[in-house]
Protein backbone atom coordinates (compact mmCIF):
# COMPACT_ATOMS: atom_id res chain seq x y z
CA UNK A 1 0.00 0.00 0.00
CA UNK A 2 1.44 3.61 -1.06
CA UNK A 3 1.98 5.10 2.33
CA UNK A 4 0.66 8.81 2.80
CA UNK A 5 2.53 11.93 0.88
CA UNK A 6 4.03 12.85 3.88
CA UNK A 7 5.37 10.07 5.06
CA UNK A 8 6.49 8.98 1.73
CA UNK A 9 8.56 12.39 1.43
CA UNK A 10 10.24 11.50 4.99
CA UNK A 11 11.19 8.16 3.65
CA UNK A 12 12.59 9.90 0.70
CA UNK A 13 14.65 12.65 2.65
CA UNK A 14 15.98 9.57 4.47
CA UNK A 15 16.61 7.90 2.08
CA UNK A 16 14.68 4.52 3.81
CA UNK A 17 15.44 1.32 2.30
CA UNK A 18 12.94 -0.46 3.64
CA UNK A 19 10.30 1.88 1.52
CA UNK A 20 12.30 0.54 -1.40
CA UNK A 21 10.28 -0.99 -4.42
CA UNK A 22 7.29 -0.02 -1.84
CA UNK A 23 6.16 3.67 -3.89
CA UNK A 24 8.14 5.46 -6.33
CA UNK A 25 8.95 9.18 -6.47
CA UNK A 26 8.13 11.10 -9.88
CA UNK A 27 9.76 15.15 -9.76
CA UNK A 28 7.63 17.18 -11.78
CA UNK A 29 10.73 19.80 -11.94
CA UNK A 30 12.63 16.63 -14.21
CA UNK A 31 10.30 14.74 -15.45
CA UNK A 32 11.87 12.21 -13.93
CA UNK A 33 10.88 9.19 -11.21
CA UNK A 34 13.09 7.55 -8.54
CA UNK A 35 13.37 5.02 -6.05
CA UNK A 36 13.42 6.09 -2.74
CA UNK A 37 16.86 5.08 -2.14
CA UNK A 38 17.93 7.46 -4.80
CA UNK A 39 21.30 9.32 -4.17
CA UNK A 40 20.71 12.50 -6.20
CA UNK A 41 19.76 15.83 -3.97
CA UNK A 42 16.58 15.30 -2.12
CA UNK A 43 13.74 17.13 -4.42
CA UNK A 44 11.09 19.89 -3.09
CA UNK A 45 8.11 18.95 -1.26
CA UNK A 46 5.85 20.50 -3.56
CA UNK A 47 7.76 18.75 -6.53
CA UNK A 48 6.85 15.63 -5.39
CA UNK A 49 4.49 13.09 -6.82
CA UNK A 50 4.46 9.43 -5.27
CA UNK A 51 3.15 6.46 -7.07
CA UNK A 52 2.66 2.75 -6.46
CA UNK A 53 4.51 1.07 -9.46
CA UNK A 54 6.55 2.20 -12.11
CA UNK A 55 3.54 2.00 -13.94
CA UNK A 56 1.42 4.54 -12.42
CA UNK A 57 4.49 6.80 -12.84
CA UNK A 58 5.35 5.94 -16.39
CA UNK A 59 1.59 6.66 -17.14
CA UNK A 60 1.97 9.93 -15.51
CA UNK A 61 4.32 10.62 -18.07
CA UNK A 62 7.33 10.62 -16.05
CA UNK A 63 10.64 8.68 -17.19
CA UNK A 64 13.02 6.45 -14.96
CA UNK A 65 16.33 7.71 -13.18
CA UNK A 66 19.26 6.86 -15.08
CA UNK A 67 21.43 7.11 -11.75
CA UNK A 68 18.90 4.90 -9.22
CA UNK A 69 17.56 2.39 -11.60
CA UNK A 70 13.40 1.68 -10.66
CA UNK A 71 14.10 -1.74 -13.09
CA UNK A 72 16.14 -3.16 -10.20
CA UNK A 73 13.96 -1.81 -7.13
CA UNK A 74 12.74 -5.15 -5.14
CA UNK A 75 9.04 -6.50 -6.00
CA UNK A 76 6.70 -7.24 -3.73
CA UNK A 77 5.85 -11.30 -2.44
CA UNK A 78 2.50 -12.47 -2.93
CA UNK A 79 1.41 -11.56 0.23
CA UNK A 80 1.55 -8.11 0.34
CA UNK A 81 -1.02 -7.97 -1.76
CA UNK A 82 -4.56 -7.54 -0.66
CA UNK A 83 -6.30 -8.31 -4.02
CA UNK A 84 -5.19 -11.76 -4.78
CA UNK A 85 -6.73 -11.81 -8.32
CA UNK A 86 -5.04 -8.64 -9.43
CA UNK A 87 -1.81 -9.80 -7.52
CA UNK A 88 -1.69 -13.40 -9.47
CA UNK A 89 -2.30 -11.17 -12.81
CA UNK A 90 0.56 -8.98 -12.23
CA UNK A 91 2.64 -11.67 -11.20
CA UNK A 92 1.77 -13.45 -14.75
CA UNK A 93 2.24 -10.53 -16.98
CA UNK A 94 5.90 -10.17 -14.85
CA UNK A 95 6.72 -14.02 -15.52
CA UNK A 96 5.64 -13.94 -19.52
CA UNK A 97 8.04 -10.39 -19.61
CA UNK A 98 10.76 -12.19 -18.09
CA UNK A 99 10.77 -15.16 -20.10
CA UNK A 100 9.96 -13.04 -22.99
CA UNK A 101 7.24 -15.11 -23.92
CA UNK A 102 3.83 -13.19 -25.43
CA UNK A 103 1.13 -12.51 -23.22
CA UNK A 104 -2.81 -11.82 -24.39
CA UNK A 105 -5.15 -10.70 -22.07
CA UNK A 106 -7.84 -13.31 -22.84
CA UNK A 107 -5.88 -15.90 -22.33
CA UNK A 108 -4.50 -14.21 -18.82
CA UNK A 109 -8.17 -13.59 -17.67
CA UNK A 110 -8.97 -17.31 -18.75
CA UNK A 111 -6.22 -18.28 -16.97
CA UNK A 112 -7.61 -16.93 -14.03
CA UNK A 113 -10.61 -17.89 -14.36
CA UNK A 114 -12.02 -14.59 -14.57
CA UNK A 115 -13.88 -12.46 -17.93
CA UNK A 116 -11.49 -10.05 -19.45
CA UNK A 117 -13.71 -6.98 -18.60
CA UNK A 118 -13.50 -8.23 -15.08
CA UNK A 119 -9.51 -8.43 -14.95
CA UNK A 120 -9.42 -5.13 -16.45
CA UNK A 121 -11.38 -3.61 -13.65
CA UNK A 122 -9.84 -5.04 -10.57
CA UNK A 123 -6.54 -4.89 -12.04
CA UNK A 124 -7.03 -0.87 -12.56
CA UNK A 125 -8.30 -1.05 -8.79
CA UNK A 126 -5.93 -2.52 -7.55
CA UNK A 127 -2.82 -1.49 -9.49
CA UNK A 128 -4.01 2.10 -10.84
CA UNK A 129 -3.18 1.53 -14.55
CA UNK A 130 -4.42 -1.33 -17.09
CA UNK A 131 -2.65 -4.31 -17.66
CA UNK A 132 -1.55 -3.69 -21.02
CA UNK A 133 0.22 -0.57 -19.71
CA UNK A 134 1.57 -2.69 -16.91
CA UNK A 135 2.38 -5.20 -19.41
CA UNK A 136 4.45 -2.69 -21.69
CA UNK A 137 6.41 -0.96 -18.44
CA UNK A 138 7.30 -4.12 -17.36
CA UNK A 139 8.72 -4.58 -20.40
CA UNK A 140 10.14 -2.01 -21.46
CA UNK A 141 12.07 -1.94 -17.71
CA UNK A 142 13.63 -5.08 -18.29
CA UNK A 143 14.65 -3.95 -22.03
CA UNK A 144 16.12 -1.21 -19.58
CA UNK A 145 18.63 -3.03 -17.73
CA UNK A 146 19.41 -5.21 -20.31
CA UNK A 147 20.99 -2.20 -22.25
CA UNK A 148 22.44 -0.33 -19.00
CA UNK A 149 24.05 -3.74 -17.99
CA UNK A 150 24.58 -5.83 -20.77
CA UNK A 151 26.45 -5.85 -24.25
CA UNK A 152 23.22 -7.67 -26.23
CA UNK A 153 22.73 -6.37 -29.42
CA UNK A 154 19.78 -3.78 -29.12
CA UNK A 155 17.78 -6.54 -31.62
CA UNK A 156 18.42 -9.44 -29.17
CA UNK A 157 17.25 -7.16 -26.22
CA UNK A 158 14.03 -6.69 -27.74
CA UNK A 159 13.33 -10.20 -28.18
CA UNK A 160 14.13 -11.07 -24.70
CA UNK A 161 11.75 -7.88 -23.42
CA UNK A 162 9.02 -9.69 -25.18
CA UNK A 163 8.54 -7.01 -28.07
CA UNK A 164 7.73 -9.41 -31.51
CA UNK A 165 10.21 -6.92 -33.45
CA UNK A 166 12.85 -4.38 -33.56
CA UNK A 167 10.50 -1.65 -35.02
CA UNK A 168 7.60 -1.90 -32.15
CA UNK A 169 10.21 -2.07 -29.50
CA UNK A 170 11.81 1.13 -30.96
CA UNK A 171 8.54 3.11 -31.45
CA UNK A 172 7.65 1.55 -27.86
CA UNK A 173 10.98 2.78 -26.21
CA UNK A 174 11.47 6.22 -27.59
CA UNK A 175 7.24 7.20 -27.10
CA UNK A 176 8.03 6.21 -23.17
CA UNK A 177 11.24 7.30 -22.84
CA UNK A 178 11.99 10.11 -25.21
CA UNK A 179 15.56 8.64 -26.51
CA UNK A 180 16.07 6.17 -28.82
CA UNK A 181 17.77 2.31 -27.33
CA UNK A 182 21.10 3.02 -28.21
CA UNK A 183 21.37 6.51 -26.78
CA UNK A 184 21.02 5.21 -23.38
CA UNK A 185 23.73 2.55 -23.66
CA UNK A 186 25.85 5.06 -24.52
CA UNK A 187 25.22 6.90 -21.50
CA UNK A 188 25.23 3.83 -19.45
CA UNK A 189 28.90 2.82 -20.46
CA UNK A 190 30.33 0.27 -22.24
CA UNK A 191 29.28 -3.13 -19.94
CA UNK A 192 32.05 -5.63 -19.68
CA UNK A 193 32.03 -9.11 -21.88
CA UNK A 194 30.43 -11.17 -19.23
CA UNK A 195 26.21 -9.64 -18.52
CA UNK A 196 26.07 -8.61 -15.27
CA UNK A 197 22.97 -7.86 -13.58
CA UNK A 198 21.81 -5.62 -10.39
CA UNK A 199 18.72 -6.60 -8.42
CA UNK A 200 18.31 -5.02 -4.52
CA UNK A 201 16.23 -5.93 -1.34
CA UNK A 202 14.98 -4.16 1.12
CA UNK A 203 17.15 -4.51 4.56
CA UNK A 204 17.59 -5.75 6.98
CA UNK A 205 19.22 -8.75 5.13
CA UNK A 206 21.11 -11.74 6.84
CA UNK A 207 23.62 -12.37 4.22
CA UNK A 208 25.60 -14.53 6.18
CA UNK A 209 22.72 -16.87 7.36
CA UNK A 210 21.57 -16.90 3.86
CA UNK A 211 25.27 -18.00 2.04
CA UNK A 212 25.74 -20.23 5.17
CA UNK A 213 22.65 -22.06 4.34
CA UNK A 214 24.13 -22.33 0.50
CA UNK A 215 27.46 -23.77 2.08
CA UNK A 216 26.07 -26.34 4.25
CA UNK A 217 23.90 -27.79 0.95
CA UNK A 218 26.73 -26.79 -2.01
CA UNK A 219 26.44 -29.98 -4.09
CA UNK A 220 29.54 -30.84 -5.78
CA UNK A 221 30.26 -30.09 -9.44
CA UNK A 222 27.28 -28.16 -9.33
CA UNK A 223 26.98 -25.26 -6.61
CA UNK A 224 29.67 -23.44 -5.00
CA UNK A 225 29.64 -20.95 -2.34
CA UNK A 226 33.29 -18.56 -2.25
CA UNK A 227 32.97 -15.72 -0.03
CA UNK A 228 29.97 -13.85 -0.53
CA UNK A 229 29.64 -15.27 -4.03
CA UNK A 230 26.85 -17.75 -5.12
CA UNK A 231 27.92 -20.15 -8.29
CA UNK A 232 26.04 -22.92 -10.27
CA UNK A 233 25.99 -24.33 -13.13
CA UNK A 234 22.40 -24.02 -15.32
CA UNK A 235 20.39 -25.71 -18.25
CA UNK A 236 17.22 -23.45 -18.94
CA UNK A 237 14.75 -24.57 -21.47
CA UNK A 238 14.30 -22.04 -24.02
CA UNK A 239 12.23 -22.22 -27.58
CA UNK A 240 12.52 -26.27 -27.36
CA UNK A 241 16.16 -26.67 -26.83
CA UNK A 242 17.80 -26.48 -23.38
CA UNK A 243 20.73 -23.79 -22.68
CA UNK A 244 23.69 -24.51 -20.52
CA UNK A 245 25.89 -22.34 -18.94
CA UNK A 246 26.49 -20.96 -15.20
CA UNK A 247 25.55 -18.13 -13.34
CA UNK A 248 27.52 -16.12 -10.07
CA UNK A 249 25.41 -14.60 -7.29
CA UNK A 250 27.34 -11.55 -5.26
CA UNK A 251 25.70 -10.11 -2.36
CA UNK A 252 27.02 -6.56 -1.67
CA UNK A 253 25.43 -5.86 1.62
CA UNK A 254 26.52 -2.08 1.57
CA UNK A 255 24.37 -1.43 -1.56
CA UNK A 256 21.53 -3.69 0.03
CA UNK A 257 21.78 -5.04 -3.62
CA UNK A 258 22.97 -9.07 -5.20
CA UNK A 259 25.42 -8.78 -8.95
CA UNK A 260 24.40 -11.75 -11.20
CA UNK A 261 26.99 -12.77 -13.77
CA UNK A 262 25.73 -15.46 -16.67
CA UNK A 263 27.39 -17.10 -19.18
CA UNK A 264 27.05 -15.49 -22.52
CA UNK A 265 24.94 -19.01 -23.43
CA UNK A 266 22.14 -17.88 -21.49
CA UNK A 267 21.37 -14.36 -22.89
CA UNK A 268 18.35 -15.12 -24.09
CA UNK A 269 17.04 -15.77 -20.77
CA UNK A 270 18.63 -13.49 -18.67
CA UNK A 271 14.85 -12.33 -18.07
CA UNK A 272 13.60 -15.45 -16.21
CA UNK A 273 17.09 -15.68 -14.29
CA UNK A 274 16.26 -12.62 -12.33
CA UNK A 275 13.28 -13.74 -11.92
CA UNK A 276 14.48 -16.75 -10.59
CA UNK A 277 17.48 -15.67 -8.56
CA UNK A 278 14.77 -13.02 -6.61
CA UNK A 279 13.10 -16.29 -5.60
CA UNK A 280 15.55 -18.28 -4.64
CA UNK A 281 16.90 -15.36 -2.50
CA UNK A 282 13.97 -14.19 -1.18
CA UNK A 283 14.48 -10.76 -2.56
CA UNK A 284 11.07 -9.12 -2.74
CA UNK A 285 10.16 -10.06 1.13
CA UNK A 286 9.26 -6.96 2.96
CA UNK A 287 10.61 -7.99 6.81
CA UNK A 288 8.92 -5.73 8.56
CA UNK A 289 5.97 -7.18 8.99
CA UNK A 290 7.24 -10.70 9.34
CA UNK A 291 10.14 -9.31 11.74
CA UNK A 292 6.98 -7.86 14.16
CA UNK A 293 4.54 -11.01 13.98
CA UNK A 294 7.10 -13.13 15.00
CA UNK A 295 8.50 -10.64 17.56
CA UNK A 296 5.00 -10.31 18.92
CA UNK A 297 5.16 -14.58 19.05
CA UNK A 298 8.07 -14.54 21.27
CA UNK A 299 10.96 -15.42 18.64
CA UNK A 300 13.39 -12.51 18.25
CA UNK A 301 15.65 -14.40 16.59
CA UNK A 302 13.74 -13.37 13.50
CA UNK A 303 13.99 -9.91 13.88
CA UNK A 304 17.40 -9.64 11.58
CA UNK A 305 16.53 -9.98 8.39
CA UNK A 306 15.74 -14.30 7.96
CA UNK A 307 14.86 -15.20 4.60
CA UNK A 308 13.19 -18.11 2.89
CA UNK A 309 16.54 -19.81 1.03
CA UNK A 310 14.22 -20.81 -2.32
CA UNK A 311 14.58 -23.56 -4.98
CA UNK A 312 16.69 -22.48 -8.51
CA UNK A 313 15.79 -25.47 -9.70
CA UNK A 314 12.47 -26.78 -7.74
CA UNK A 315 13.01 -30.61 -9.23
CA UNK A 316 16.62 -30.73 -8.30
CA UNK A 317 15.43 -29.22 -4.83
CA UNK A 318 12.53 -31.87 -3.87
CA UNK A 319 14.76 -34.35 -5.03
CA UNK A 320 17.67 -33.46 -2.62
CA UNK A 321 14.45 -33.24 0.03
CA UNK A 322 13.59 -36.40 -0.96
CA UNK A 323 17.30 -38.07 0.21
CA UNK A 324 17.39 -36.24 3.16
CA UNK A 325 14.52 -38.10 4.82
CA UNK A 326 15.83 -39.13 8.25
CA UNK A 327 19.39 -38.33 7.72
CA UNK A 328 22.04 -35.33 8.08
CA UNK A 329 22.74 -32.71 5.75
CA UNK A 330 26.11 -33.88 4.85
CA UNK A 331 24.54 -37.48 4.60
CA UNK A 332 21.88 -36.15 1.75
CA UNK A 333 24.70 -34.21 -0.19
CA UNK A 334 27.08 -37.36 -0.57
CA UNK A 335 23.69 -39.37 -1.93
CA UNK A 336 22.79 -36.30 -4.20
CA UNK A 337 26.92 -35.73 -5.59
CA UNK A 338 26.69 -39.41 -6.53
CA UNK A 339 23.65 -39.14 -8.40
CA UNK A 340 25.17 -35.96 -10.16
CA UNK A 341 28.44 -37.72 -10.58
CA UNK A 342 26.42 -40.67 -12.08
CA UNK A 343 23.74 -38.82 -14.04
CA UNK A 344 24.46 -35.38 -14.55
CA UNK A 345 26.07 -34.14 -18.06
CA UNK A 346 29.20 -32.59 -17.50
CA UNK A 347 29.91 -28.85 -18.88
CA UNK A 348 32.78 -26.96 -19.39
CA UNK A 349 33.13 -23.70 -16.92
CA UNK A 350 35.66 -21.06 -15.75
CA UNK A 351 34.86 -22.64 -12.56
CA UNK A 352 37.19 -25.73 -11.89
CA UNK A 353 34.39 -26.63 -9.22
CA UNK A 354 31.92 -26.61 -11.85
CA UNK A 355 31.72 -29.25 -14.53
CA UNK A 356 27.93 -31.11 -14.09
CA UNK A 357 24.35 -30.48 -14.77
CA UNK A 358 22.33 -32.11 -12.09
CA UNK A 359 20.55 -34.61 -14.31
CA UNK A 360 16.60 -33.69 -15.24
CA UNK A 361 13.35 -35.63 -14.61
CA UNK A 362 13.45 -37.62 -17.65
CA UNK A 363 16.80 -39.11 -16.85
CA UNK A 364 16.32 -39.71 -13.46
CA UNK A 365 12.72 -41.06 -14.29
CA UNK A 366 14.52 -43.39 -16.66
CA UNK A 367 17.63 -44.75 -14.70
CA UNK A 368 17.63 -48.50 -13.52
CA UNK A 369 16.28 -48.34 -10.13
CA UNK A 370 19.16 -51.31 -8.82
CA UNK A 371 22.19 -48.86 -10.22
CA UNK A 372 20.22 -46.06 -8.00
CA UNK A 373 20.07 -48.65 -5.03
CA UNK A 374 24.11 -49.08 -5.58
CA UNK A 375 24.39 -45.27 -4.93
CA UNK A 376 23.56 -45.98 -1.74
CA UNK A 377 20.01 -45.15 -2.01
CA UNK A 378 17.26 -47.77 0.22
CA UNK A 379 14.18 -48.73 -2.03
CA UNK A 380 12.24 -46.94 -0.27
CA UNK A 381 14.02 -43.58 -1.75
CA UNK A 382 14.46 -45.36 -5.05
CA UNK A 383 10.84 -45.27 -5.54
CA UNK A 384 9.99 -41.65 -4.40
CA UNK A 385 12.07 -40.53 -6.00
CA UNK A 386 11.22 -42.00 -9.54
CA UNK A 387 8.04 -41.71 -9.21
CA UNK A 388 8.41 -37.91 -8.69
CA UNK A 389 11.05 -37.79 -11.52
CA UNK A 390 7.58 -39.90 -13.67
CA UNK A 391 5.50 -36.87 -12.99
CA UNK A 392 7.39 -33.99 -13.28
CA UNK A 393 8.98 -35.44 -16.65
CA UNK A 394 4.84 -36.00 -17.55
CA UNK A 395 4.58 -32.78 -17.29
CA UNK A 396 1.86 -33.48 -14.53
CA UNK A 397 3.83 -32.18 -11.09
CA UNK A 398 4.87 -28.80 -11.77
CA UNK A 399 7.30 -27.88 -8.72
CA UNK A 400 8.02 -23.81 -9.44
CA UNK A 401 7.12 -20.79 -7.08
CA UNK A 402 3.57 -19.87 -9.22
CA UNK A 403 2.61 -23.45 -8.86
CA UNK A 404 -0.97 -23.97 -6.76
CA UNK A 405 -0.23 -25.06 -3.50
CA UNK A 406 -3.06 -27.07 -2.17
CA UNK A 407 -3.19 -29.44 -5.76
CA UNK A 408 0.52 -29.39 -5.91
CA UNK A 409 0.67 -31.19 -2.32
CA UNK A 410 -2.44 -33.19 -3.03
CA UNK A 411 -0.52 -34.67 -5.84
CA UNK A 412 2.48 -35.17 -4.19
CA UNK A 413 1.15 -36.70 -1.47
CA UNK A 414 -0.14 -39.53 -3.84
CA UNK A 415 3.38 -40.64 -3.91
CA UNK A 416 5.36 -43.57 -2.93
CA UNK A 417 7.12 -42.28 0.34
CA UNK A 418 6.00 -38.18 0.31
CA UNK A 419 4.53 -37.90 4.00
CA UNK A 420 4.11 -34.54 5.84
CA UNK A 421 7.99 -33.30 6.74
CA UNK A 422 8.85 -33.93 2.96
CA UNK A 423 5.76 -31.99 1.69
CA UNK A 424 6.23 -29.26 4.01
CA UNK A 425 9.94 -28.51 3.23
CA UNK A 426 9.01 -28.61 -0.79
CA UNK A 427 6.07 -26.25 0.23
CA UNK A 428 8.57 -23.58 2.35
CA UNK A 429 11.87 -24.28 -0.57
CA UNK A 430 10.06 -25.10 -3.84
CA UNK A 431 7.10 -23.50 -3.60
CA UNK A 432 8.01 -20.48 -1.15
CA UNK A 433 5.08 -20.76 1.19
CA UNK A 434 5.59 -18.67 4.38
CA UNK A 435 3.44 -20.25 6.36
CA UNK A 436 5.08 -23.68 5.58
CA UNK A 437 5.63 -25.71 8.96
CA UNK A 438 8.08 -28.63 8.51
CA UNK A 439 6.14 -31.38 10.88
CA UNK A 440 7.86 -33.63 12.93
CA UNK A 441 11.73 -32.24 12.11
CA UNK A 442 14.17 -32.93 14.51
CA UNK A 443 15.89 -29.77 14.15
CA UNK A 444 12.60 -28.04 15.33
CA UNK A 445 11.95 -29.93 18.10
CA UNK A 446 15.76 -29.63 19.53
CA UNK A 447 15.30 -25.60 19.23
CA UNK A 448 11.97 -25.88 21.12
CA UNK A 449 13.60 -28.12 23.76
CA UNK A 450 10.74 -30.32 23.30
CA UNK A 451 9.93 -33.71 20.81
CA UNK A 452 6.39 -33.74 21.31
CA UNK A 453 4.73 -32.53 18.56
CA UNK A 454 1.64 -31.24 20.40
CA UNK A 455 3.74 -28.60 22.05
CA UNK A 456 5.83 -27.83 18.74
CA UNK A 457 2.57 -27.25 16.82
CA UNK A 458 1.39 -25.49 19.92
CA UNK A 459 4.27 -22.93 20.00
CA UNK A 460 3.93 -22.52 16.16
CA UNK A 461 0.67 -21.11 15.80
CA UNK A 462 1.74 -17.57 17.46
CA UNK A 463 3.64 -17.68 14.42
CA UNK A 464 1.33 -17.74 11.48
CA UNK A 465 1.14 -16.88 8.94
CA UNK A 466 4.82 -16.87 8.92
CA UNK A 467 5.89 -20.17 10.16
CA UNK A 468 8.26 -20.80 7.49
CA UNK A 469 10.74 -17.51 8.39
CA UNK A 470 10.29 -19.15 11.86
CA UNK A 471 11.30 -22.46 11.15
CA UNK A 472 14.62 -20.61 9.35
CA UNK A 473 15.43 -18.40 12.74
CA UNK A 474 15.21 -21.51 14.92
CA UNK A 475 17.27 -23.62 12.32
CA UNK A 476 19.95 -21.21 12.51
CA UNK A 477 21.60 -22.06 15.08
CA UNK A 478 21.61 -25.96 14.85
CA UNK A 479 21.26 -26.56 11.14
CA UNK A 480 20.34 -29.96 10.08
CA UNK A 481 18.08 -28.85 7.00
Amino acid sequence: MLPDADAAYLALAARDARFDGRFFVGVTSTGIYCRPVCRVRTPRRENCRFFASPAQAEAAAFRPCLKCRPEIAPGLSAMDSSDALAAAAARAIEAAVQAGEPLALPALAARLGVGERHLRRIFGAAHGVAPRDYLTTQRLLLAKQLLTDTTLPVAQVALASGFESLRRFNAAFAGQYRLAPTRLRRAGGQAPAETALRLAWRPPYDVAAMLGFAARRALAGVEQVEGPVWRRTVCWPWRGQPLDGWIACRFVPERHELHLLAAPALAPVLGALLRRVRETFDLDCDPAPIAAALLEGGLAAAADGTRLPGAFDGFETAVRIVLGQQVTVAAANTLAARLVRRWGRPLATPFPALDRLFPDAATLAAADPDELGRLGLVRQRVRALQALASEVAAGRIRLERGAPLAPTLAALGELPGFGPWTLQLIALRVLGWPDAWPVGDAGLAQALGTRENRKIETAAEAWRPWRAYAAMALWRHGDTR
